[in-house]
């Protein structure tokens, strides 16, 4: 059986539809695609309560733009 690790998102855009995230591997900065960039988010200490359990929390800490 597989199991999924999800992460909670904080910070950056107010607008992004996904604040629950799967993470792979765990541990490591995300990169969320998102309105033709990406948002770059790193892992914390921190963990949150959530409908989907005890979940650890990334903050946001920067965007990058795609390249045209």
């Amino acid at each position: 059986m597989s199991t999924v690790v999800k992460a909670v998102l904080e910070g950056g855009p107010k607008d992004m539809p996904a604040r629950i995230v799967p993470i792979t591997p765990p541990g490591i900065e995300l990169k969320v695609p998102f309105k033709g960039g990406y948002e770059h988010f790193k892992v914390t200490r921190k963990e949150q309560d959530t409908p989907e359990g005890r979940l650890p929390v990334y903050e946001w800490s920067s965007r990058t733009e795609l390249a045209e």
